[in-house]
């Protein structure tokens, strides 16, 4: 079974992108990044591959989606609290996002999506551990 997990999205601005996701608290992995690409780590178990549309559409003989238009992916990040949850989603929206969809809370568990400037949607969500077990 794989141990680590690399998503990858191609995007039309690649040093745009990454200084959208710097202010909203990520890092990358120098090793992995580069002009083309840009490698942002969501923990230690996984990242996610910025690829430059050209470069990303050397893996692929598909046509690229327009995440603006459709989608082909949800990627969903925790957050430790319904505070930061919004926290995020309020920065991402001041630089640019759009909320994807209306917040959601079910009480155990919180979450809210935002669009990137290239249209994915990402949905960070908080859930309480104890109600869990």
């Amino acid at each position: 079974m794989a141990t680590k997990m690399f998503i990858n999205l191609a995007v039309k601005d690649l040093k745009q992108t990454m200084d959208f996701f710097s202010k909203l608290g990520f890092l990358y992995n120098p090793q992995f990044t580069d002009d083309n690409a840009a490698c942002m780590v969501i923990n230690d178990d996984c990242s996610v591959m910025l690829l430059a549309e050209a470069f990303f559409k050397t893996f692929t003989k598909k046509e690229l989606v327009d995440a603006h238009k459709s989608t082909e992916v949800l990627t969903a990040i925790s957050a430790d609290s319904k505070d930061k949850v919004n926290e995020i989603l309020d920065k991402a929206l001041a630089m640019g996002a759009t909320e994807a969809r209306e917040p959601q809370d079910l009480g155990f568990m919180y979450g809210r999506s935002f669009s990137d400037l290239d249209g994915h949607i990402w949905e960070i969500i908080w859930m309480d551990q104890s109600v869990m077990k």
